[in-house]
């Protein structure tokens, strides 16, 4: 039996009038309706295909790409509440259902949420949580530092940008160490800063090399070589001058160019900072 929720390989068998039946090597087939069938194609070809429950709780398939898949996460928007439960647009034709238990606060229609879409094992339908935390553990964290990891804001805070890493495990952005615009529901590339002895997960969005352990010196000399290596700043600069040019803490902007200059790829004077050819 084919799983929903995923994507798999299928050949195309036959045609019919509501559109091509596709099949796979375990003798399972799945109808592709017309609407998603490709302009050319013949018989036996492969397709890639994502299966899902349609309207009438019927397998089908669509070439559709998902907003989010069984068993992660993803951040979308509720089209619809009714007594049952809200609905969230994933980008396929069904909507995806939110039972009310399963809502950490009432859906409102044109909200975002950050969900985790499961297979219901009772009725074999997809449905989705607001209530992730049950599927993140930071017990037995299998990541470390330096790795390059996959992440998706969940929450923004006073102390940084709370992230989902791997679909595994909670991490923290420190906002010292954010110099970007960051949302909550961004996917984005992140590295390990740091794994606590707890099991917390610090993390920084630009890649941590072994030889250059500040991420923001980077930063700065490349903000340096844009603006013909000057920049009006030093290390007695106003901490909302440091703000806003740069995003930056003067605590971390500090620490950048001490770097930079322990390096000798900067000089540090009365009128700002000077890149050193």
């Amino acid at each position: 039996m084919l799983e929903i929720g995923k994507y798999h390989i299928m050949r195309i068998d036959r045609e019919t009038e509501p559109g091509l039946f596709l099949s796979n090597e375990a003798g399972d087939d799945v109808l592709l309706p017309n609407k998603y069938v490709p302009e050319e194609y013949k018989i036996w070809d492969e397709l890639n295909v994502y299966v899902y429950l349609d309207h009438e709780e019927r397998p089908v398939a669509t070439t559709l790409k998902p907003y989010i898949e069984l068993n992660n996460f993803g951040y979308l928007r509720c089209t619809a509440v009714n007594n049952v439960g809200a609905f969230l647009d994933w980008g396929l034709e069904k909507e995806l259902f939110v039972p009310f238990a399963q809502q950490a606060r009432p859906m409102k229609v044109g909200s975002w949420y950050i969900v985790y879409m499961y297979l219901d094992e009772k009725t074999n339908r997809l449905a989705a949580t607001s209530k992730t935390m049950k599927y993140l553990s930071n017990d037995n964290v299998e990541v470390k530092k330096f790795d390059k990891v996959e992440v998706i804001i969940s929450h923004i805070t006073d102390r940084g940008a709370n992230a989902i890493v791997n679909g595994k495990h909670k991490g923290l952005i420190y906002k010292e160490d954010i110099f970007e615009d960051i949302r909550t529901g961004d996917k984005l590339d992140a590295w390990v800063k740091k794994v606590r002895p707890d099991g917390k997960i610090d993390l920084i969005l630009q890649e941590e090399g072994y030889k250059s352990i500040e991420p923001n010196a980077q930063y700065i000399y490349e903000e340096l070589q844009a603006n013909d290596g000057f920049m009006p700043l030093h290390d007695k600069s106003d901490p909302v001058d440091i703000q806003n040019q740069l995003g930056l803490s003067k605590k971390s902007f500090k620490k950048a160019i001490g770097t930079l200059y322990r390096d000798r790829k900067i000089l540090i004077k009365e009128d700002g900072i000077h890149i050193i050819d």
